[in-house]
C-alpha cells in the first residue's frame, strides 16, 4: 500500500505515520516500541517523510521525478517552487535539529534510482548506500538524543549497513526493475536480464557469480554494523537498546542469506516474530559497550563519501 499523505498531514495524524511504518518498516516498527515516547514520535514522522519521498521516486504518481526535484529545490532555499512536503519537513527539521543537507543527499540518491541502475565499484555501492540510508541515520541521530555530535559518523555507518543488507536481500526484485546495486567488479558485470534468466533456469555460473557478490556485500555490511553499533553508546540507554534491536533484526536477514549460501534466486529472506524476539534478546549483550572507552571513528569507512557536505561536516 502506498501513501499519498503529505508529511504535514502526518504530523497532524501520528496514527497515519504509524500505519505507514507498520506496513513498510517492520523491523523498525518492532524496535520503535522500545524507544522513549518523544523519540518514537519524531522518528516515526521522519520515517513517514522518507517513505513519502521513496513512494514518489517509485512512480506511484505521474510526474514523480519533477516532484522530487521541486522538493529538492525547496529544501535548498528556492522559495519560488511549490513543494508543501518540503515546507512541512523544514518546519519539523528546524525544530528537531535534523540536518536538511542530509535530506537533500537522500533525494539525490532517489533521483539516481530513476531508470536502469548498474553500479560499477565498491565505492559506488557505499556512496549509494549513504545517500538512501546513511542520510536517514544522520537525520535520526538528533531525534534519538545523541549526546555528542561525533556520534553522527557512527549513525551514518549504521544506515549504510542496513542498506547493504537491503541490497543483498533484494537482488532478484531489483533485477526485475533493471537495477543492479551489486558492483560489476564483484559479479563479473552480470546484467539484470541475465540475473532474471538465471533465477528461472539453471545458469550456475551466473548464480554463483551473483551469490559471491551478495556474500561480499554482507561482509561489507558487517564492517559498517560493527562501527554503527559502537556509536550507540552516545544515545540514552533506552534508545541505545531500541536501535540495537532494530540493527540486530536487520543483520539477521544477512545471517539467513548466508545460511542458504546466498541463494538470491530463491527470493527475499525475512525474520519472523520468533526471530525478532531472539535477536532482540541477543542484542542486549552489546550493552557492555557502554562501559568501554568510546570508540574513535574509522574515517576510512567514509573514504568513498568525499564530496558530500553532510559527511564532510562530521570530521
Amino acid at each position: 500500500m502506498r501513501s499519498s499523505h503529505h508529511v504535514g498531514d502526518l504530523a497532524a495524524s501520528e496514527a497515519a505515520a504509524d500505519l505507514m511504518l507498520a506496513a513498510h518498516g517492520k523491523s523498525f516498527h518492532w524496535a520503535r516500541r522500545f524507544l522513549g515516547p518523544t523519540a518514537a514520535r519524531q522518528a516515526t514522522l521522519l520515517y513517514a517523510f522518507c517513505r513519502l519521498l521513496d513512494d514518489i521516486a517509485d512512480g506511484d504518481a505521474p510526474g514523480g521525478e519533477m516532484r522530487l526535484r521541486a522538493i529538492e529545490a525547496r529544501l535548498g532555499g528556492d522559495t519560488s517552487v511549490d513543494a508543501p512536503e518540503a515546507d512541512a519537513f523544514l518546519g519539523f527539521a528546524n525544530s528537531a535539529g535534523v540536518p536538511v543537507s542530509a535530506a537533500q543527499d537522500l533525494i539525490a540518491g532517489l533521483l539516481f534510482d530513476q531508470g536502469e541502475v548498474l553500479l560499477q565499484t565498491e565505492a559506488d555501492l557505499i556512496r549509494y548506500a549513504y545517500q538512501v540510508a546513511g542520510t536517514v541515520g544522520l537525520m535520526m541521530a538528533p531525534l534519538l538524543g545523541r549526546r555528542e555530535p561525533r556520534a553522527d559518523a557512527f549513525a551514518v555507518d549504521l544506515g549504510v549497513a542496513m542498506q547493504l543488507t537491503n541490497i543483498a536481500r533484494d537482488v532478484l526484485e531489483d533485477a526485475h526493475l533493471n537495477r543492479r546495486y551489486l558492483p560489476a567488479e564483484w559479479c563479473d558485470g552480470v546484467l539484470p536480464l541475465t540475473m532474471r534468466e538465471a533465477a528461472l533456469g539453471d545458469d550456475d555460473k551466473t548464480r554463483h557469480a551473483v551469490a559471491k557478490a551478495v556474500a561480499d556485500t554482507l561482509r561489507l555490511a558487517d564492517t559498517y554494523y560493527a562501527s554503527g553499533l559502537q556509536g550507540l553508546t552516545y544515545l540514552p540507554l533506552q534508545n541505545d537498546v531500541a536501535i540495537a534491536i532494530a540493527a540486530s533484526v536487520y543483520q539477521a536477514i544477512g545471517h539467513r542469506l548466508r545460511a542458504r549460501q546466498c541463494a538470491w534466486w530463491q527470493g527475499r529472506q525475512v525474520v519472523g516474530i520468533g526471530g525478532k524476539i531472539i535477536r532482540s534478546l541477543a542484542s542486549l549483550s552489546g550493552l557492555s559497550r557502554r562501559f568501554q572507552k568510546p570508540m574513535v571513528h574509522d574515517d576510512h569507512l567514509h573514504h568513498a563519501l568525499k564530496g558530500f557536505d553532510s559527511v564532510a561536516a562530521l570530521r
